[in-house]
């Protein structure tokens, strides 16, 4: 799992750095917001760590800023206390806030509760399928699979809407967009493509429905 550091005291981004690489995430750290903000805009994170005193533009606004185009799970780090800043930062779409000077072991505990909250079990049985929307990695059977956007989306909103059938029509009005020019065989394709990225089991729950779309079905077994 990969996380941003937006943190501008080098001794506490270098703590926080050693910190979750030594947990096992990958790292990316920078000390200012408008980086912050190019560097979401060019990588798929799955949690940003940010305070809200830092240059550029503060923690507030990149999280408003990040908001308008990403779900990824935010975690907001300040030294105030205010029940108005922390009001603001959830305001914003910040998904948890907590205070300097904290524990370690709190600021663990809260990313993987936010990560649990954004990562989708789709077969609760077998947890074959896992879906984390706001990095958009899909998991198969422990393995991470290479989906192209499309592929993505497609998936996530069949696996979105178990035992229901989706006529090719309504899959290219949510996918492609209700402006799409997209044939509606283009919705065979890609099921194609994807059927071929799963491992059967998976691949089998998209079930074709003949002269309608699709459907997906979990594994019952």
């Amino acid at each position: 799992m990969k996380i941003l550091v937006v943190e501008d005291e080098d001794n506490i981004a270098r703590f926080l750095v050693l910190e979750l690489q030594h947990e096992g995430f990958e790292v990316v750290v920078t000390a200012d917001g408008r980086e912050a903000a190019q560097l979401v805009s060019q990588n798929n994170f799955d949690l940003l760590l940010v305070d809200i005193m830092i240059p550029g533009i503060n923690g507030l606004e990149l999280t408003r800023r990040v908001r308008k185009t990403s779900r990824v799970p935010i975690l907001l780090v300040t030294a105030r206390d205010a029940v108005m800043d922390k009001v603001s930062g959830l305001e914003a779409g910040a998904d948890d806030y907590i205070v300097k000077p904290f524990a370690i072991e709190e600021l663990l505990a809260r990313i993987r509760a936010i990560l649990r909250r954004t990562e989708r079990i789709v077969d609760e049985r077998s947890q074959s399928l896992v879906i984390q929307e706001a990095s958009r990695k899909v998991f198969a059977e422990g393995l991470e699979l290479e989906l192209t956007k499309t592929e993505f989306d497609l998936l996530n909103y069949l696996t979105k809407h178990p035992g229901i059938v989706l006529s090719r029509s309504q899959l290219i009005e949510n996918v492609w967009g209700f402006d799409s020019e997209a044939e509606t065989n283009v919705v065979d394709v890609y099921i194609r493509h994807l059927r071929k990225k799963l491992p059967r089991q998976v691949a089998d729950s998209i079930e074709t429905v003949r002269g309608v779309g699709y459907r997906y079905e979990p594994a019952t077994n």
